[in-house]
């Protein structure tokens, strides 16, 4: 059975979120779309957090967000437990965010990628794992179950 990666957006990702979407079909994925549908306006938050919710409840191991800047899709996903979302705006980055920070979802600025790009991004992010060691501490310290540092 294939991974399932849920993919979500707001009206300023909704064009690169369908391409995105038949890029991980034919990469083998089964995709879980949970909108918007169309370009008309549309509150990145209604996105994000389902989708962040099925990551955090360990119903699929990542995702993937889209928003103009990136940012709105990931102050909501990150608001739940487990939940590392990290705005990705080259392969580098995403890079990073998976081997240093584990980063679960992935959030893309559709104002500011082309297609191209983004395709680049995503498969980075997608075939980058976890390098854990002194990082895998360091994660652990971003779940916090009191106010102490």
């Amino acid at each position: 059975m294939s991974e399932v990666i849920p993919i979500a957006s707001d009206h300023a990702g909704f064009e690169l979120k369908e391409q995105l979407e038949a890029r991980l079909r034919a990469q083998g994925f089964e995709v879980r779309d949970l909108g918007t549908d169309s370009p008309a306006s549309a509150d990145y938050a209604d996105y994000a957090h389902p989708l962040a919710d099925l990551v955090s409840r360990g119903e699929v191991k990542r995702g993937v967000l889209l928003c103009g800047t990136g940012l709105g899709m990931s102050y909501a996903a990150n608001r739940h437990p487990n939940v590392r979302a990290a705005v990705a705006w080259s392969p580098e980055i995403a890079e990073l965010a998976r081997r240093h920070n584990d980063a679960n979802v992935l959030v893309l600025p559709a104002r500011f990628l082309s297609p191209e790009d983004a395709g680049k991004i995503l498969d980075t992010w997608l075939t980058t794992d976890f390098e854990g060691g002194r990082h895998r501490r360091r994660v652990e310290k971003i779940e916090r179950e009191d106010d102490t540092p």
